[in-house]
């Protein structure tokens, strides 16, 4: 996957590193698609990862549209990163040779997260299927392991159970990453769409 953690999970307990609070304990925390409000700001890449605190078991709803799955805006507002800005995006996330593969966080610390964040969700299916998603990829910027941006991403529906990764959301991230770089919308109009309604994003934009 180009921008959203593909990981199954693993057993392992969760330490609590610094980094933002989960849950919108943040004041900044609040719906990315109200009017006037700004998609929080998290850490930013760092040198070592440890596992972040997720929301409550049980404290965050999945929506629909379409049938396609939406994180619940209150648990995954997303957050962006503030390595990443308009200014520098030949530097970033528009450079040769790609950008995301030397911020990720390891799996050791991920597949601990995702199994947290599931019982965040009540996710009860299987965890191989779903995808442990940054709402605002890493190519366009979003926070490599801000609990604000991570949530686990059901398959689409009817995707057969078993089957691994399957969801729809990539493809938009990829299209929005291409017209950021390419100069035909810019990061902070297409960090907010996605945050907004992914399923929207492109046609919100004019992409489509």
């Amino acid at each position: 996957m180009i921008a959203g953690c593909s990981h199954s999970a693993s057993s392992g307990s969760s330490t609590s590193g610094k980094g933002a609070p989960a849950s919108g304990a943040s004041g900044t925390a609040v719906p990315a698609g109200s009017a006037g409000q700004q998609i929080p700001v998290g850490a930013g890449p760092q040198t070592t990862y440890t596992v972040q605190q997720q929301p409550p078991a049980g404290s965050c709803r999945y929506h629909y549209e379409n049938g396609e799955p939406l994180p619940d805006p209150k648990c995954t507002p997303g957050a962006t990163s503030p390595a990443v800005t308009q200014a520098n995006l030949k530097s970033t996330i528009c450079r040769p040779g790609g950008y995301t593969k030397g911020i990720r966080p390891p799996v050791s610390v991920t597949n601990k997260e995702k199994k947290l964040n599931a019982a965040s969700y009540g996710y009860t299916g299987r965890l191989g299927d779903a995808e442990f998603d940054h709402l605002l990829s890493l190519q366009l910027g979003g926070d490599p392991n801000d609990s604000r941006n991570l949530w686990v991403e059901p398959a689409d529906p009817g995707h057969k159970s078993g089957g691994g990764i399957n969801n729809k959301k990539d493809p938009v991230e990829t299209k929005l990453h291409t017209a950021v770089c390419d100069g035909k919308v810019t990061l902070a109009a297409a960090q907010q769409a996605i945050a907004s309604d992914w399923t929207t994003a492109l046609s919100r934009l004019g992409l489509g």
